[in-house]
């Protein structure tokens, strides 16, 4: 696995956490909560901005984008108690299997 793989599995990961802070700020707002959301999401385009440099952009920004709405779905559900069905599963599996197909066809460094 290259860098720039490692890289993006950060971004993704910086992606699901930013995104969760904007639960959080509606929940506890204050500068802390809003700054931390900015920071993260500076550090996420900075992430997937790096990716994107040995990956395809479209690629990179697929999986991020498709990996990062699982991690969200994921997430809300464990710590904001979002409803979690039979479908939803289904369709975040779909989800999950477009990233794996993804990976598998392409030719990054």
């Amino acid at each position: 696995m290259s860098t720039y793989w490692f890289v993006l599995g950060i971004a993704v990961f910086t992606e699901i956490v930013w995104a969760m802070s904007l639960k959080y700020i509606q929940l506890h707002p204050s500068p802390w909560t809003i700054g931390g959301s900015f920071l993260l999401s500076c550090c996420n385009m900075a992430l997937l901005s790096y990716a994107m440099r040995g990956l395809s952009p479209s690629t990179a920004y697929a999986i991020w984008v498709g990996l990062g709405s699982v991690g969200m779905t994921l997430g809300s559900a464990y710590f904001f108690k979002d409803p979690v069905t039979p479908l939803r599963l289904v369709f975040i599996g779909f989800i999950t299997l477009g990233v794996v197909g993804l990976k598998l066809v392409s030719k990054a460094a």
